[in-house]
């Protein structure tokens, strides 16, 4: 029991670590590289530097007043640790957005703000990933989607991502947009290397001795349902059950954690899932309808 609570403990400390440490960094790249060159980050930190464009309120407090009835909306669909998370991240991102808009800008080349912008973001949301967070309350709202649709996570932000993108290049010119684009694309990738996989589907495989436990654990926390397969240990000759599912990446997190409290012997792989074909169903109250 103490050597649960001790993991539980060092789990959740080295995730607000990660979580402030990449919400600070994430912050310093919008103020320092792309607020100067209005180069605009995706969701609604993208929408809050277009209204803070026309309106004399700080950035930050544009940030939080924005994510706030997304906040609200996934405390009710995705549950209170999640959100706790995001929450926590926005507000630091918020708060140092603040504090980094009175030092001397970085950079007002487009050119620079585009690269070493796009790259600094991406390195802060990656670690804010890592952590079990979100900096955007736009990928709540993806997270919960991706669950009744079969679209991904990643194909809804970016959707999303493109609509702003094109009010940014009318409102304050093409090339704006475009610049703008091209940040979000370095940033996916810097994503990829800090968060390993940008694609928000993973696909999760746990070898266990009491399936059903960890299913049931799965569909109550993260509302997915699983896929037995039966198995046999080479060593031992024993049955093992063996559960396959398919999560968004902001649930990766939560999946860790809960499978640390599992009491239980288990063994678990994730992997990134390039496409997913057919209908795959999420939970009952789907199936009704």
């Amino acid at each position: 029991m103490k050597e649960r609570v001790k993991r539980f403990i060092q789990h959740n400390f080295m995730a607000f670590i990660m979580l402030t440490a990449g919400a600070v960094i994430a912050a310093f790249s919008v103020e320092e590289f792309l607020v100067p060159s209005q180069i605009f980050d995706g969701g609604v930190t993208g929408i809050s530097m277009i209204v803070g464009h026309f309106v004399n309120i700080p950035l930050g407090v544009i940030i939080v007043v924005i994510n706030l009835p997304f906040m609200i909306f996934g405390l009710v669909k995705l549950g209170k640790g999640f959100i706790i998370r995001a929450i926590y991240a926005i507000v630091i991102f918020s708060i140092f957005t603040s504090v980094f808009e009175h030092l001397q800008n970085a950079t007002y080349d487009e050119f620079l703000g585009t690269i070493f912008g796009g790259v600094i973001l991406g390195f802060g949301v990656g670690m804010v990933f890592r952590g079990g967070g979100v900096l955007d309350g736009t990928e709540v709202v993806a997270t919960y989607l991706s669950r009744k649709t079969s679209l991904s996570t990643a194909r809804i932000v970016l959707l999303m991502n493109i609509v702003i993108y094109l009010v940014a290049g009318i409102v304050f010119g093409l090339d704006r947009g475009m610049y703008s684009l091209v940040m979000y694309f370095i940033t996916s990738r810097v994503i990829d290397i800090v968060e390993i996989g940008r694609d928000n589907t993973k696909s999760v495989m746990i070898v266990t001795d009491d399936g059903k436990a960890i299913a049931k654990i799965i569909y109550e926390r993260l509302g997915r349902t699983v896929t037995f397969l039966k198995g046999k240990g080479l060593v031992s000759r024993e049955e093992k059950d063996v559960l396959y599912c398919v999560i968004t990446r902001a649930e990766v997190f939560e999946l860790r954690k809960l499978l640390e409290e599992f009491p239980g012997s288990s063994f678990t792989t994730i992997s990134e899932v390039s496409e997913i074909l057919g209908n795959h169903i999420k939970s009952n109250s789907e199936k009704e309808k």
